[in-house]
């Protein structure tokens, strides 16, 4: 068949060869004097970043900054005119940070301490910065350009070369797909596409997904396919993702880099349990409906769980962590399924506009650099340990969680490079909804509760904008109207004389008045496309990166996460242990406190169990109970109807 591929999928490799990933799109030789220093970036001799000269100027400078107020700040139009950035359409207004042009230059100075231009280019040469695990960082080689192909090498392995192999065999299968080249096992196309991930490999897709799903060209690539994301180990989940698909018509794809992790695989068992009720168990079920994205040492257990790995596999690498792996086959499989390869591939091209102004600008106009160093200030000297996100669009719904896994996955950390435990404050606490939802929920602590800088995300043009007659605005002026305003009203507060000259009565002045002085950045782009959001993503993985450069600790492992799920193993044994004997002897784990309400949870579901014994057909049968048995299996029209609908 014309989709499959070929048996050589290998890349060639080389020996000793090396080049400067000092952009994406722009590389140059690198020098052996420059290779060893980059090498040296992450081993010399350490001191704690607080106990730098450039840090406790910033601490003195911070008394000053404390005296002042944006209101004030704000009237400075020279100091105003200064601060913002532009790049490739994405304007971003600072202004409204408790900072000056002497705070600033500080800042930069204390990037040039830090070496961030070294570790910056560090990064993108594919030194292994991930300094605890050993390994490169390279999620922007996954949109790095075809024509950079033989400039990255990682441990004498061609890595663009890799990424656009593997591109190009997503294109293949995801196209052949699409245009019914590639069927079902019973012959029937497949429209529905459900991905089975956790963290990174779900977040970050459906925040694409989201971003899409609504924009012009999406909508008509979308046409008679539907996408769902199952992701929680809570069988609910499963329910509501398997709801009303036909499983003849449901190409699965399984995304864990290990293929190990837990919930994925329980999740990934269960959907292929839920191929074989309707199908039979013939192995050709799942080598025809099922597709793995991990690395290619777990290739193994893709075999073993009975997937074609010379079709349906799809590998990426461990230089690519989990919540930076949006481009990266995680991302571009499911993508491209739904809204074809080619609307995927503009995503990464703006992805690679943003990745190659953070390798050259100057910082002075760097755009993630600006921001990470602000984070910085905020944080760390002012004091600011949360942080939201607001975009004013729709559309950008799942952004907020992404970033809250991109941040604080990456700088919730306390140890340096150097095994020190820092003494300053670092890792944000990160959340945000759009706007105007956001100001009907939480805004009232934004502007009377503690302080919380925020980043407001607008566009110029609406992906669909609404202007009724008799209307005096359009919907997205309306919208907009409210992204103007809230940084102002943040900034400036409200006075008690202000209020007294409205005529506000005395006794209700203390409950009106705003303090304000509470930082945000303004970022404006043209409108919400699959190029702007590449952008987006790529700004906001840079403004994480340059923190933890900033801070010296590791932005790139999460061993954060490994102590839960090995708890949650020794949990699940003894859960185990319980069940096979008849749940009639105590769970004893050392913990009074663990075995107190481990024990009360497994007396009450079992009298649970036992009273819808006769109800249910037992374990295993989730998906009958909501497809046949319910009456409305199979659908009996496969064309979602989208091209009925009115935006």
């Amino acid at each position: 068949m014309g989709w499959m591929r070929s048996s050589n999928d290998i890349i060639e490799t080389k020996g000793e060869c090396s080049n400067d990933y000092s952009a994406v799109g722009q590389h140059q030789p690198r020098s052996q004097g420059l290779k060893q220093k980059v090498s040296k970036l992450f081993s010399q001799d350490f001191q704690l970043v607080s106990s730098t000269k450039e840090w406790k100027e910033l601490l003195e400078h911070r008394d000053f900054i404390q005296s002042t107020h944006l209101r004030d700040l704000l009237k400075d139009k020279e100091r105003c005119d200064a601060f913002f950035a532009e790049e490739d359409g994405v304007y971003v207004d600072y202004s409204r940070n408790r900072a000056t042009e002497a705070t600033m230059k500080l800042l930069f100075q204390l990037a040039e301490k830090q070496d961030l231009k070294g570790k910056i280019q560090a990064m993108a040469n594919g030194e292994k910065i991930n300094f605890t695990e050993k390994r490169a960082v390279l999620h922007t080689a996954c949109r790095a350009d075809r024509d950079q192909i033989g400039t990255v090498y990682v441990d004498d392995v061609d890595v663009i070369g890799e990424v656009h192999q593997v591109l190009d065999e997503i294109k293949t299968f995801t196209e052949g797909v699409r245009s019914g080249e590639i069927l079902g096992y019973t012959g029937k196309r497949l429209r529905n596409i459900v991905s089975v991930g956790i963290g990174g490999s779900y977040l970050g897709p459906e925040f694409l997904h989201e971003s899409l799903k609504t924009e012009p060209e999406g909508i008509n690539a979308a046409l008679g396919y539907s996408l769902r994301f199952l992701s929680n180990v809570d069988p609910v989940d499963v329910e509501r993702t398997c709801a009303n698909l036909d499983p003849e018509e449901t190409l699965i794809v399984i995304v864990s880099k290990t293929f190990t992790t837990s919930e994925t695989m329980l999740n990934a068992r269960t959907m292929r349990q839920w191929l074989w009720d309707f199908m039979g168990n013939d192995k050709e079920v799942v080598r025809r409906h099922i597709v793995a994205c991990a690395s290619i040492s777990s290739i193994e257990k893709v075999a073993d769980f009975g997937i074609d790995t010379k079709n349906y596999f799809f590998r990426f690498w461990d230089w690519v962590g989990g919540r930076y792996s949006v481009c990266s086959a995680a991302g571009a499989v499911p993508i491209s399924l739904l809204y074809g390869y080619d609307l995927f591939e503009k995503f990464l091209q703006g992805a690679r506009s943003m990745d190659t102004h953070f390798f050259n600008a100057p910082f002075e106009s760097n755009i993630p650099v600006i921001l990470g160093l602000l984070g910085v200030w905020n944080m760390s000297f002012l004091g600011y340990n949360t942080r939201a996100t607001l975009p004013y669009g729709q559309a950008l719904l799942k952004l907020p969680a992404h970033i809250q896994q991109l941040d604080m996955e990456s700088n919730g950390k306390y140890m340096t490079r150097q095994n020190i435990e820092i003494d300053y404050p670092v890792g944000e606490v990160d959340f945000g909804e759009p706007g105007t939802n956001g100001q009907h929920s939480f805004y009232q602590l934004l502007h009377m509760g503690q302080t919380v800088p925020c980043d407001f995300i607008g566009f110029v043009q609406s992906q669909h904008d609404l202007c009724l007659d008799g209307e005096e605005l359009s919907s997205h002026d309306e919208l907009m109207a409210n992204f103007f305003a809230q940084p102002d009203a943040l900034a400036n507060g409200k006075t008690t004389e202000e209020l007294r000259l409205e005529g506000c009565p005395e006794g209700l002045i203390p409950h009106r008045s705003f303090k304000g002085n509470r930082p945000s950045n303004s970022m404006l782009l043209p409108k919400l496309t699959a190029y702007a959001t590449g952008q987006i993503l790529s700004l906001y993985e840079h403004r994480t990166a340059v923190q933890g450069f900033i801070w010296d600790i590791n932005s790139f492992d999460q061993y954060g996460v490994e102590l839960g799920k090995k708890l949650a193993i020794d949990v699940r044994n003894h859960l185990k242990k319980a069940r096979n004997n008849g749940c009639d002897k105590a769970i004893y784990t050392g913990s009074p406190a663990t075995d107190r309400i481990l024990n009360y949870y497994l007396q009450n579901n079992q009298k649970t169990l036992s009273n819808n014994a006769n109800k249910t057909n037992g374990f295993g049968n989730i998906s009958k109970r909501t497809q046949r048995d319910v009456g409305r299996f199979p659908p009996s029209d496969h064309n979602l109807g989208g091209q009925n609908g009115k935006l």
